[in-house]
């Protein structure tokens, strides 16, 4: 029977993470080294549901095939498109509410009183941020830093006796300067990679 090579150890769980946002340009989030917050300028998202992150990959694709043939000899990508979707818990902090209504910071600050006042538009502007997204697993992580980016869609909001209230959004990633639309960092716990397999 053959040997097959597996180590658990470079299997990754999304046991926890975050998220963090900033202007655009505002600041680059430096390779992680630890598991600690990222410094402002960079605001956090807060708490995240239990459904995690999601990050999708959405392609289009065009099939070219020879008259007389059935099987393509060519396919080109036509269409390539990255997003995040999560929920946030943390629906009283200010830089939530300005992520779900697209409005800056200091409209959704409350005052020394607790009150902020915010009118809700149908045709908000764009709201591009910069976003970094964290995932932890033990002694491992993965790091995505998305440089320009927005909220562009927005789930239902439930107000219930059973329920926390969230704000279940999709983030979509648009390319930068240099026509990237994520840059990844991985950290692997070095163990992991002089363990044997079985």
């Amino acid at each position: 029977m053959p040997t097959i090579e597996r180590s658990d150890d470079l299997a990754m769980v999304g046991i926890n993470g975050g998220a963090w946002t900033v202007d655009m340009g505002a600041a680059t989030p430096t390779a992680p080294t630890g598991f600690t917050a990222l410094a402002a300028p960079w605001l956090p998202v807060g708490m995240i549901s239990e459904d995690g992150l999601t990050y999708a990959i959405d392609e289009d694709s065009e099939e070219f095939k020879a008259w007389g043939q059935t099987s393509p000899f060519r396919k080109v990508v036509t269409g390539s498109v990255r997003t995040f979707q999560l929920t946030l818990w943390e629906t009283a902090r200010p830089l939530v509410k300005s992520l779900m209504y697209r409005l800056a910071l200091a409209d959704v600050t409350p005052d020394v009183d607790g009150l902020a006042t915010w009118a809700e538009s149908a045709t908000p502007e764009q709201d591009r941020r910069a976003w970094v997204f964290d995932v932890y697993d033990g002694e491992s992580m993965l790091r995505m830093f998305a440089p320009e980016a927005e909220i562009s869609e927005r789930g239902d909001v439930v107000y219930k006796g059973d329920e926390v209230t969230g704000y279940e959004v999709t983030v979509s990633v648009y390319p930068d300067a240099a026509g990237n639309l994520l840059y990844h960092t991985s950290k692997i716990d070095p163990a992991a990679l002089t363990g044997g397999g079985s």
